[in-house]
């Protein structure tokens, strides 16, 4: 064998109690399990190597089921933000705006769009690689042999981006599709899920892809459908009409016989606080139905987004260029300064902004700097940050409830997602400390979910989900994506005062069998790869 975990604490990820066993690994799967090898007088399967797992849970690697690394696999091989969490596969490609499929003008447009959440704008000097892909096939591919053939710090999977889809049919215009408009977009979904892609997401509080009528996503998700994908839906509000939005979703998705995976799901700002139990009875009464649900929650309150995305979507069309144009008028500077204040911009979820929320996190413009950890004061300093930084701003948005992010996660069909966006001086934490969070704070420290029942969050739930038939679970033929922890001493490091602090008591990581985190440091490994879809 390559390598033995002698006498760890196996929390398997079915959510049944934990077991003591020696776990064999061989050639990048886990070949064998022998349980409590040494009272059992048994022979112990021997290995090159063996760690001795006294005391540590071995679990499946944990499963980010929404991730912003689009670019950051690409960019930095080390990628500790995620593998000394214990991350070993993201699901890229959220919230509507990806890199693939483009062309072109696609490409130049939504680099800029969400330079924010990634870096890579087009006056990004930083960035060290060609954009030479255009479909979803060739994104992925870029993936498998990144960092000079070597590929990527851990496995990632993909959704088609119906955001960018729409940018690239039909550009920034907010109207319905033609019939050969829709036909296109149907076209580049199928050509993504025929290339790899496990389904389809969107922003429906981001342009362009929020100007797309529940009809024109309705016939995406059955395309979805019929690949066996799965609809990942940033939806219309989180904020004023949050419950209608979550309606809207289920009912369109029953429509189209699309199973739903809720991004994100959460009940912020002050109209929602308590009212989590509200959303939970609608999707039990969903799923008792017969509805294929599943949401993904991080374990913080604050949100993460851009700046410009608070702003109302009639701002938006024609692009980030007509936008900048618009906040650079003054009569229309003064009217999207009213929607925002007074009526409660469809960016901003429908509830007039608080600028005390709303915290800088991150710019591109260097000159300022001195604006990050600064909450925003007032309207025309966010108009000056959005026309200096060119729209590439990054915000923490203080608007959630803790009593609804605890019920949220304890319900049966939650997993875990970070939504970590990894740029900016000073992110959320959430990007470097989700899972460790969940199981420190949320298991140890204050008893909402049993360490089992956390793990199955984490691993198995999202796998089903993905329809990974071999990852998400401690098996015999399972791939050895593996994680092995202090139940007693993890915990995230990361802080709002420094985000970037690696978390404590993730002493190893395997990705498809081989260490990326070895006595709790980052190896030199790059093991990850491409997880496409299979099947139809």
């Amino acid at each position: 064998m390559d390598l033995v975990f002698r006498d760890a604490e196996v929390v398997d990820g079915t959510g049944e109690p934990s077991y003591r066993a020696d776990v064999a690994i061989d050639g990048g799967r886990i070949a064998a399990i022998v349980k409590e090898a040494a009272q059992a007088g048994c022979q112990r399967p021997t290995a090159r190597r063996i760690v001795d797992a006294e005391g540590l849970a071995l679990a499946p690697g944990f499963i980010d089921m929404h991730a912003h690394s689009d670019l950051a696999l690409l960019r930095d091989p080390d990628h500790s933000a995620k593998a000394a969490q214990g991350v070993t596969l993201e699901v890229l490609g959220q919230d509507g705006l990806s890199y693939a499929p483009v062309d072109d003008r696609t490409l130049a447009e939504v680099r800029r769009t969400i330079a924010g959440w990634n870096g890579g704008g087009p006056d990004d000097t930083t960035v060290d690689f060609d954009f030479d892909w255009r479909t979803v096939g060739e994104y992925l591919d870029r993936l498998d042999t990144a960092h000079g053939g070597r590929g990527i710090a851990v496995n990632a999977a993909y959704l088609v981006p119906q955001g960018t889809v729409r940018m690239y049919a039909m550009g920034w215009e907010d109207r319905p599709a033609t019939d050969t408009e829709l036909e296109r977009m149907r076209q580049l979904v199928a050509e993504g899920l025929e290339q790899g892609a496990v389904g389809m997401s969107s922003g429906l509080t981001y342009t362009p892809g929020m100007y797309a009528p529940d009809a024109e996503l309705t016939e995406l998700c059955r395309v979805v459908a019929s690949y066996g994908g799965y609809y990942c839906p940033h939806h219309r509000s989180y904020g004023a009409g949050a419950l209608r939005a979550y309606e809207e979703m289920v009912a369109l998705t029953r429509d189209a016989g699309c199973a739903l995976h809720l991004a994100h799901a959460t009940m912020n700002f002050g109209v929602n606080k308590g009212r989590a139990p509200e959303l939970l009875a609608l999707l039990d009464a969903a799923l008792d139905g017969g509805a294929d649900i599943s949401l993904d929650t991080y374990p913080y309150t604050p949100g993460c987004t851009t700046l410009v995305a608070v702003l109302p979507s009639w701002a938006h069309e024609g692009g980030p260029e007509a936008l900048l144009a618009r906040l650079a008028d003054d009569a229309t500077a003064e009217r999207i300064r009213h929607h925002l204040e007074e009526l409660g911009s469809d960016g901003c979820h429908g509830v007039p902004v608080e600028w005390d929320t709303i915290e800088i996190s991150g710019v591109t413009n260097p000159a300022l700097a001195e604006w990050v950890g600064r909450t925003v004061p007032d309207w025309p300093t966010a108009r000056r940050l959005l026309l200096e930084d060119r729209l590439g701003s990054t915000v923490l948005q203080h608007v959630g409830h803790e009593e609804n992010v605890r019920a949220i996660m304890r319900h049966r069909v939650h997993t875990g997602g970070s939504d970590g966006i990894l740029q900016g001086a000073k992110p959320h934490p959430r990007a470097y400390g989700t899972f460790p969070e969940y199981l420190g704070r949320y298991v140890r420290e204050e008893g909402v979910l049993s360490l089992e029942e956390c793990v199955a969050h984490l691993t198995s739930r999202p796998a089903a989900r993905l329809r990974l038939p071999d990852r998400g679970r401690i098996r015999e033929g399972f791939v050895a994506d593996l994680v092995l922890f202090d139940p007693a001493t993890v915990a995230a490091g990361s802080t709002y005062a420094a985000p970037r602090t690696l978390p404590v008591g993730i002493p190893h990581v395997l990705v498809n069998g081989r260490f990326v985190i070895e006595d709790g440091k980052r190896t030199d490994e790059l093991p990850g790869r491409s997880v496409r879809r299979s099947g139809r």
